[in-house]
């Protein structure tokens, strides 16, 4: 069985890093298209979608996409708001544990998946206000382009 500890401390240490002091708008609508664009220079076909307390601040779908990436990021987003943590690190989190979040967490696996692309907002000292979503690629990937992108966009 791989060792998944790691991975799994990276990627809460991502969540710990990867916190805003506030989220507006203008931050979507800035990071959605960063994510986009980054998407589009790596030749990538994907969706985003941003949110704040359940609205949508952020919506976009390259050509190629469809509704099938609309459904991945709802069930993604419901891992987040379930559990507090990205998705990513659920997947991991349940591949550790040789399970899968259906059998451990009993949650309905077409509400719910735990593969990499939905992250957390988080706000210091308030927590866990949005998600940031991307669907498309390979779990790991769509987890990436996030991460790259708010690195860049939180300086860290």
């Amino acid at each position: 069985m791989e060792d998944y500890t790691e991975l799994a401390e990276q990627i809460l240490q991502q969540e710990s890093d990867l916190q805003f002091v506030e989220f507006s708008n203008q931050s979507a609508i800035q990071i959605g298209n960063a994510i986009l664009e980054m998407a589009t220079n790596e030749q990538k076909l994907i969706a985003v979608d941003i949110r704040r307390n359940g609205q949508v601040l952020f919506h976009a779908k390259m050509e190629g996409t469809g509704p099938n990436n609309d459904r991945w990021i709802e069930r993604k987003i419901n891992v987040v708001n379930h559990f507090g943590h990205s998705s990513y690190y659920m997947h991991v989190l349940y591949k550790s544990w040789n399970t899968t979040i259906e059998e451990n967490a009993f949650v309905d696996p077409m509400e719910y998946a735990a593969e990499g692309g939905s992250f957390p907002i988080i706000i210091k000292n308030v927590g866990h206000i949005g998600t940031i979503s991307v669907s498309g690629l390979e779990g790991h990937e769509d987890h990436g382009l996030i991460i790259a992108v708010l690195k860049d966009f939180l300086k860290c």
